[in-house]
């Protein structure tokens, strides 16, 4: 049976146990509302450790104003039931005044330089400072010895390894594949706002980024491959916020060969998706 914690001295004992018992701590910090990709990184966890840990919490601070931070689906009883299938032992469900006691306009924050101002960071301002303020403040209360996140938020995975390492917390990031359905689009919370229509043309996305690959490898223009693929997209009904070419670490590529991500941020309808896709060029 999963425990279901509220209280941060309660969730501190049961950490404090495990350890003294000498066991291995992972943790999977979510904003609920949970899918099989979600309950794919309790599984990676679990290779990785003793005991799992989940959290869930909608985190206001990384909601910009254009964002419904009201409109993010709660569904509290059924990620419980999915994350207690999945193996997970622990799940923490803080509050907001447990996350932010002095309230949220007064918290002290967290900003990651560089890694975050391209790409999301661009298009969302403020985001990435929500992502590591509230990210920082989860590792502090769980004081895991690892904690999974998956490669689908690419440049989220990036901004928590170098918040990670600046600030020397003492655990593992495990990077999880991302989690796809039939037609290649990949596992979101966001998928259940597409409309039956969008649905289908939504998996445009990830035929995009392969078809961007293929480009890049066959020696195209970083240019003209983004702007080829942002005009598909265009011509499937997306609103494009970018379709990128960079490094494995978001800057613009070296000539020659190398690692190479390919990543995407588009608008079907209401609905913002985004994907990338890692390969050697």
């Amino acid at each position: 049976m999963i425990d279901v914690i509220h209280d941060l001295s309660a969730l501190r004992g049961h950490i404090r146990k495990w350890k003294q018992d000498g066991q291995r701590v992972a943790f999977v910090p979510t904003m609920g509302n949970l899918h099989a990709g979600h309950f794919s990184l309790i599984e990676l966890g679990r290779r990785h450790a003793d005991r799992v840990v989940a959290s869930v919490f909608v985190n206001p601070t990384q909601f910009g104003p254009s964002e419904d931070f009201s409109r993010y689906p709660r569904t509290p009883e059924a990620d419980a039931a999915g994350l207690e299938a999945a193996g997970c032992d622990l799940l923490w469900l803080p509050s907001v005044e447990t996350m932010y006691p002095h309230g949220v306009d007064a918290t002290v924050r967290v900003s990651v330089p560089g890694v975050t101002e391209t790409l999301e960071g661009a298009h969302r301002p403020g985001h990435f400072d929500g992502v590591a303020t509230v990210v920082a403040r989860l590792f502090n209360q769980v004081q895991p010895d690892a904690a999974v996140f998956g490669r689908k938020d690419y440049q989220q995975l990036a901004v928590i390894r170098y918040m990670v390492r600046d600030l020397a917390f003492p655990l593992d990031i495990i990077a999880a594949e991302t989690r796809r359905e039939a037609d290649g689009l990949a596992m979101s919370s966001r998928n259940q706002y597409l409309s039956a229509e969008e649905r289908p043309r939504a998996a445009h996305i990830s035929q995009t980024l392969q078809s961007m690959r293929e480009a890049i490898c066959a020696g195209r223009p970083r240019e003209q491959v983004e702007a080829e693929a942002t005009d598909r997209l265009t011509a499937a009904g997306f609103a494009v916020d970018y379709a990128a070419v960079r490094d494995r670490e978001l800057g613009l590529p070296a000539a020659g060969h190398g690692p190479r991500v390919a990543l995407v941020a588009a608008r079907l309808g209401r609905t913002r998706l985004i994907d990338n896709l890692e390969f050697e060029a």
